[in-house]
């Protein structure tokens, strides 16, 4: 078991964030469906097909999660076991909304977790939305998911049971540009973009980004 500096242990902390979930969850008032001691939490993720890199690792965090959680949670002044349920979307946005609907509506899950990529995170945050059960996801650009889901910039958010921890598309060419730095090119960078997830994220910056880095950015034609 490996811990940071402040302590606290990699279990411990998957402990905790999950137990912050499950808090958001009893708060929302839909939560808790199942028998009352149990915390039922659907898991989504794409562990097969195009995007199977991304999952790559959720087997073992899932493992981890679960042995940490195997002697339950305490909300509230009570103990809570809690069951994860988890489903490959095989990198399909319509399976992972249907993946969704089931969890939600056969499964009767308090908590939905969701991650990587639009293609994932965009149709199960949407499903969740509307039957109002609380979502949250993380792994792929804030911008993707909200602004890839209908919000408007300068409107008030219009999500109640969503929510997303995530980098933005300026933190990703931040990084890109400080690794081109490093060795000697003729700072000419060419980028492809998926069709969908060019639109969702808004990348248009990104080229302003790289010039005043002193790069020149050609986009390709959509994918």
């Amino acid at each position: 078991m490996t811990s940071n500096k402040s302590g606290v242990s990699r279990r411990q902390f998957i402990a905790t964030s999950l137990a912050g979930g499950a808090a958001l969850a009893l708060s929302r008032g839909k939560a808790f469906a199942q028998a009352a001691d149990t915390l039922k939490v659907g898991f989504v993720s794409p562990r097969t097909g195009p995007l199977a890199g991304f999952g790559e690792t959720d087997g073992y965090v899932l493992d981890l999660a679960r042995k940490a959680l195997a002697n339950g949670i305490e909300l509230g002044g009570k103990k809570y076991s809690v069951e994860i349920v988890d489903q490959d979307t095989q990198s399909d946005p319509s399976r992972a909304g249907q993946l969704a609907k089931d969890l939600i509506n056969n499964q009767a899950i308090d908590l939905m977790l969701a991650v990587s990529t639009p293609e994932v995170i965009n149709p199960v945050a949407d499903a969740c939305e509307a039957a109002g059960v609380p979502c949250l996801s993380t792994v792929m650009p804030w911008e993707a998911w909200y602004f890839g889901r209908g919000a408007k910039p300068g409107a008030p958010s219009p999500f109640r049971w969503t929510y997303h921890f995530g980098f933005g598309v300026g933190e990703f060419f931040k990084a890109y540009i400080s690794q081109w730095n490093l060795i000697e090119t003729n700072k000419k960078v060419g980028v492809m973009y998926p069709k969908r997830r060019r639109r969702q994220c808004h990348p248009r910056p990104s080229g302003a980004a790289a010039g005043q880095a002193g790069f020149h950015h050609r986009r390709s034609r959509r994918l």
